[in-house]
Order: structure tokens, then sequence, then C-alpha cells
């Protein structure tokens, strides 16, 4: 830190940065603004050169030097109670947040429960007020998504879009292959008349995960019983009814597999209260890996989202759009997580 004529302590700037880095000046513009062409060694001197400077981004600065606002929204198009029961959102929000922080990026929570604050909210983005948007939970036929990508907002959704209509970046878990993984688990612990609780058939992991459950049933030899499949809503008390609906429908099954962890909390609950033993009169499978599948006794055999890798793949993409780079889709392998329920 170097000191003004009248003896006060002036704070640390880029030039100091780069002299303590021993690099140029663009090379720590360059790590500032995303990273790009920066290697290795030089993020490493330009790290630690922040860390023993002090240095803090001038964010208005830069704002005004390069029309960019150096924040970025995390959208959920969700009521706001599910932001507060779904452990998975808060999840997400955090790694989100840590990666962005990484680069010097405040991450802005925004939730959008009603058309109002949809359109609020779109309008906010689409001054300027953000540089991109991480979109979570989007259903299909939702406005949001398309509303800001014509716009030009960079944008990355948490999730595979549904409908032809959809085309933009996602990082998704590989959502139909994980159920069947679950399905084929159930099959091999002797389970025969296997239901499932879908998630919501119009949102993202919906109805690839029930297409996974009917290629093992059509695999196995199983016949396809309308009976046997309740679709939910994401939520506990979701299960709960789903599972209502189910032992009214086909009070015979032996397992069932839950399209969400929070879901098969609820179905546990009602199995349970109904009678039957978890595992040994009905084995349950989840979906997620999240908090709720140790809150539950037994605890449960569900599928890991890797929501880490998830949350790095999101902001990766988000931050190249920025730069002007062009981006796909990415999905992430799930991992089969045995324990007590199934």
């Amino acid at each position: 830190m170097t000191t003004s004529p009248n003896g006060r302590r002036k704070p640390p700037t880029i030039h100091d940065v780069a002299r303590e880095a021993g690099v140029s000046r663009g090379t720590v513009s360059r790590f500032l603004n995303g990273g790009h062409y920066v290697s290795p060694a030089a993020r490493t001197a330009v790290e630690t050169a922040i860390r023993k400077t002090g240095y803090v981004v001038n964010r208005h600065a830069r704002s005004l030097s390069t029309g960019r606002s150096d924040s970025v929204a995390f959208l959920l198009t969700e009521p706001q109670e599910k932001f507060f029961e779904d452990p998975n959102f808060n999840v997400l929000l955090r790694g989100c947040t840590e990666h962005l922080a990484r680069h010097d990026i405040p991450l802005l929570l925004m939730l959008a429960s009603s058309k109002d604050d949809r359109r609020r909210l779109t309008r906010y983005i689409t001054s300027g007020h953000v540089d991109g948007v991480l979109l979570v939970s989007n259903h299909s036929g939702d406005p949001v998504a398309a509303e800001l990508r014509d716009a030009g907002i960079p944008l990355v959704a948490c999730g595979k879009p549904l409908g032809p209509a959809s085309k933009y970046s996602y990082v998704a878990a590989a959502d139909r292959d994980g159920a069947q993984e679950m399905v084929r688990h159930l099959i091999s612990r002797g389970r025969r008349r296997i239901a499932m609780v879908t998630g919501p058939l119009d949102a993202p992991g919906g109805p690839d995960r029930l297409a996974g459950y009917r290629d093992v049933l059509t695999e196995a030899g199983l016949p396809h019983d309308p009976t046997l499949v309740v679709e939910g809503d994401y939520r506990r008390t979701g299960g709960e009814e789903a599972a209502r609906r189910l032992l009214t429908q086909a009070p015979d099954i032996d397992a069932v597999f839950v399209a969400s962890d929070l879901m098969a909390l609820g179905v546990v609950n009602t199995l349970q209260q109904s009678g039957r033993s978890v595992p040994d009169d009905i084995a349950v499978g989840g979906f997620d890996d999240s908090a709720a599948a140790t809150a539950i006794t037994p605890a449960l055999t569900t599928m890991r989202q890797p929501y880490d890798r998830i949350s790095a793949e999101m902001v990766r993409m988000l931050l190249a759009q920025i730069a002007g780079e062009d981006t796909a889709g990415v999905i992430l392998p799930t991992e089969l997580v045995i324990r007590e329920s199934a």
C-alpha cells in the first residue's frame, strides 16, 4: 500500500498487484476478468499477491469501463417456501457462490414464485443489473428462460430443459441412467412389484427418471402397470400423499423408487404409519443423496447427484458465455449410494 502526499495510505491498485506478482498489468486484468489465457503459475502468483497486498476490486470503476455489473443472478422460479424446504437448492446456491467467489464475483439470489415476480425480475435482469443468470428449476412453458435468451443474456440452467424450443446451455445429472441403476438395484434385491413416485413431469429430471424406470421394467420383463406410478412434486408432503395413493391402488407393492430424497422421506413415513416395515415389507430408493437421505430411519439408499460439480460447471459455462464464448449442455454421472432402506 502506498502513501498519498497528505500522509494517508492509498488502497493497493492493480499495478501494486502486478508488481508484487512479477507479472504484467494485463495478466492481472485477465485474471480478474475470468482467468482466461492466464497460466496456472501466473494465476497462483496473482492470487498470492492479492492476498498479500489486500487488493479489492473497485467494482464501480470496472463497471464504468467495461459496461458490466460484475455480478451474477441465481434465479429460482419456484415458490419461496420450496427454497427453504428443499436442501438441494441451498446446496446449489452455496456451491455457485463459492465458485464465483474465486473470481471475486458476487451472486444475487432472486426468487420468482409468481408471474409478477418473473416479469419484474426479467425486466431487472435485462436492464443490465447482472451479467448473467444461473437458472434453477424452470418448468416447461415458463417464459423466463426464452425471454432472457432472446434478450441476449448469458444463461445456464440447472437441469436439462424440456421441449424443442428450449435451446440454451444447461448442466444436468444423468437422470435416466441414474433411474435405471436404482431400479436394477431394487430388482437385484428380489423386488418385482416396484412402484414409482415421479417428479413433476413438466420439470427437468421428471420425464427422464420415469423413462429410466420404464426402461428397466421392460429389460426385466416386468409389466408396465399404471397403478404403480404416481406423480409427485418434490416435496415431503407430496411423497406422503403419493404413498397413500400407491397403498390404495397397489397394496401388494414390494418396492418404491422415489424421484427425490425429500419425497422419499414422506413415503417412508407413510409406509411406516401404515404398518409396513422398510425395507422388509417394502424397499425404498431415492434420488439426490441430499441431507434428507440420512434424516430417515432407516437411512435411504439413493442416487447421488454431483452437486459440487454441477455448480462448478454452471459457473464455468456462465463465465465463458459472459466472455463471449458459446457453450452447450453438460450431463454428469450419478452414483448409487446403498444404505439400509433398500
